[in-house]
Protein backbone atom coordinates (compact mmCIF):
# COMPACT_ATOMS: atom_id res chain seq x y z
CA UNK A 1 0.00 0.00 0.00
CA UNK A 2 1.12 3.42 -0.89
CA UNK A 3 1.25 6.14 1.31
CA UNK A 4 2.25 9.68 1.39
CA UNK A 5 5.24 10.77 2.97
CA UNK A 6 6.07 13.00 6.23
CA UNK A 7 8.30 15.14 3.98
CA UNK A 8 4.99 15.37 1.72
CA UNK A 9 2.83 16.28 4.46
CA UNK A 10 4.89 18.84 5.55
CA UNK A 11 5.09 20.57 2.27
CA UNK A 12 1.19 20.40 2.36
CA UNK A 13 1.04 21.58 5.72
CA UNK A 14 3.41 24.54 5.30
CA UNK A 15 1.80 25.72 2.17
CA UNK A 16 -2.01 25.58 3.12
CA UNK A 17 -0.58 27.81 5.83
CA UNK A 18 1.49 30.66 3.84
CA UNK A 19 -2.28 30.30 0.95
CA UNK A 20 -3.82 31.03 4.78
CA UNK A 21 -1.38 34.06 5.51
CA UNK A 22 -1.69 35.51 1.98
CA UNK A 23 -5.77 35.41 2.15
CA UNK A 24 -5.71 36.69 5.70
CA UNK A 25 -7.91 33.83 6.62
CA UNK A 26 -8.33 33.12 10.04
CA UNK A 27 -5.83 30.41 11.92
CA UNK A 28 -5.80 26.87 10.27
CA UNK A 29 -5.18 23.41 11.60
CA UNK A 30 -4.53 20.77 9.41
CA UNK A 31 -4.79 17.00 10.07
CA UNK A 32 -2.96 14.55 7.27
CA UNK A 33 -3.68 11.31 7.27
CA UNK A 34 -1.94 8.31 5.24
CA UNK A 35 -4.13 5.73 2.84
CA UNK A 36 -5.15 3.51 6.05
CA UNK A 37 -6.36 6.48 7.97
CA UNK A 38 -3.35 6.82 10.30
CA UNK A 39 -2.49 10.62 11.19
CA UNK A 40 0.88 11.45 9.37
CA UNK A 41 0.74 14.65 10.59
CA UNK A 42 -1.22 17.43 12.53
CA UNK A 43 -0.34 20.86 13.03
CA UNK A 44 -1.89 24.14 14.14
CA UNK A 45 -1.81 27.52 13.65
CA UNK A 46 -0.89 30.19 16.79
CA UNK A 47 -4.74 31.05 18.29
CA UNK A 48 -6.43 28.14 15.94
CA UNK A 49 -9.75 27.68 18.21
CA UNK A 50 -9.57 24.31 20.85
CA UNK A 51 -11.79 22.01 18.62
CA UNK A 52 -9.96 22.37 15.11
CA UNK A 53 -7.44 19.16 15.47
CA UNK A 54 -10.79 17.23 15.51
CA UNK A 55 -12.76 18.68 13.05
CA UNK A 56 -9.72 19.00 10.55
CA UNK A 57 -9.28 15.02 11.63
CA UNK A 58 -12.87 14.26 10.99
CA UNK A 59 -12.33 16.37 7.54
CA UNK A 60 -9.53 14.22 6.65
CA UNK A 61 -11.23 11.37 8.02
CA UNK A 62 -14.58 11.51 6.57
CA UNK A 63 -13.02 12.04 2.97
CA UNK A 64 -10.80 9.45 3.13
CA UNK A 65 -13.64 6.94 4.61
CA UNK A 66 -16.62 7.64 1.86
CA UNK A 67 -13.65 8.12 -1.02
CA UNK A 68 -14.66 11.57 -2.06
CA UNK A 69 -14.21 15.22 -0.97
CA UNK A 70 -16.05 16.36 2.28
CA UNK A 71 -17.58 19.22 -0.53
CA UNK A 72 -19.09 16.10 -2.55
CA UNK A 73 -20.29 14.51 1.45
CA UNK A 74 -22.46 17.85 1.98
CA UNK A 75 -23.87 17.92 -1.00
CA UNK A 76 -24.71 14.31 -0.71
CA UNK A 77 -26.00 15.08 3.15
CA UNK A 78 -28.50 17.09 1.71
CA UNK A 79 -30.12 15.18 -0.71
CA UNK A 80 -29.89 11.78 1.33
CA UNK A 81 -29.63 12.93 5.16
CA UNK A 82 -30.80 9.88 6.90
CA UNK A 83 -28.14 7.98 5.33
CA UNK A 84 -25.12 10.28 6.03
CA UNK A 85 -26.43 10.33 9.53
CA UNK A 86 -26.42 7.11 9.74
CA UNK A 87 -22.90 7.26 8.40
CA UNK A 88 -22.09 9.90 10.75
CA UNK A 89 -23.18 7.22 14.00
CA UNK A 90 -21.78 4.36 12.46
CA UNK A 91 -18.35 6.41 12.55
CA UNK A 92 -18.70 6.98 15.99
CA UNK A 93 -18.94 10.88 14.79
CA UNK A 94 -15.79 11.15 13.22
CA UNK A 95 -16.84 11.90 9.93
CA UNK A 96 -17.68 15.50 9.16
CA UNK A 97 -19.55 16.90 6.13
CA UNK A 98 -18.28 20.38 5.45
CA UNK A 99 -15.88 21.34 2.64
CA UNK A 100 -12.47 21.14 3.53
CA UNK A 101 -11.51 17.54 3.51
CA UNK A 102 -9.71 15.95 -0.27
CA UNK A 103 -8.79 12.34 -1.28
CA UNK A 104 -4.82 12.68 -1.62
CA UNK A 105 -3.60 10.73 -5.11
CA UNK A 106 -0.46 10.16 -6.35
CA UNK A 107 0.53 11.27 -9.83
CA UNK A 108 -0.88 7.48 -10.88
CA UNK A 109 -4.17 8.60 -9.63
CA UNK A 110 -3.71 5.58 -6.25
CA UNK A 111 -5.09 7.42 -3.48
CA UNK A 112 -1.84 7.96 -0.86
CA UNK A 113 -3.82 9.90 1.59
CA UNK A 114 -6.24 12.76 2.97
CA UNK A 115 -6.21 15.90 4.59
CA UNK A 116 -8.49 18.04 6.53
CA UNK A 117 -8.43 21.38 6.76
CA UNK A 118 -9.98 23.52 9.44
CA UNK A 119 -9.99 26.90 10.91
CA UNK A 120 -12.08 29.53 8.20
CA UNK A 121 -15.03 28.56 6.36
CA UNK A 122 -15.17 25.40 4.28
CA UNK A 123 -14.59 26.96 1.14
CA UNK A 124 -11.25 29.00 2.04
CA UNK A 125 -10.12 25.84 3.93
CA UNK A 126 -10.27 23.59 0.98
CA UNK A 127 -8.76 26.65 -1.44
CA UNK A 128 -5.86 26.01 1.31
CA UNK A 129 -5.85 22.20 0.90
CA UNK A 130 -5.80 22.13 -2.56
CA UNK A 131 -2.81 24.65 -2.72
CA UNK A 132 -0.93 22.42 -0.42
CA UNK A 133 -1.64 19.40 -2.79
CA UNK A 134 -0.19 20.60 -5.47
CA UNK A 135 2.58 22.08 -4.04
CA UNK A 136 3.45 18.41 -2.89
CA UNK A 137 3.33 17.80 -6.24
CA UNK A 138 0.28 15.21 -6.11
CA UNK A 139 -3.63 15.15 -7.03
CA UNK A 140 -6.59 15.51 -5.56
CA UNK A 141 -9.97 14.35 -6.89
CA UNK A 142 -12.67 17.90 -7.08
Amino acid sequence: MVSITLKQADVLIETCFKKCHEMKLAPLTIAVLDSGGHLVALKRQDNSSLLRPQIAHGKAWGALGMGISTRNIAERFRVNEHFFTSISIMSEGKMLASPGGLIIRDKDGEIIGAVGVSGDTGENDEICAIAGILAADLRYDP
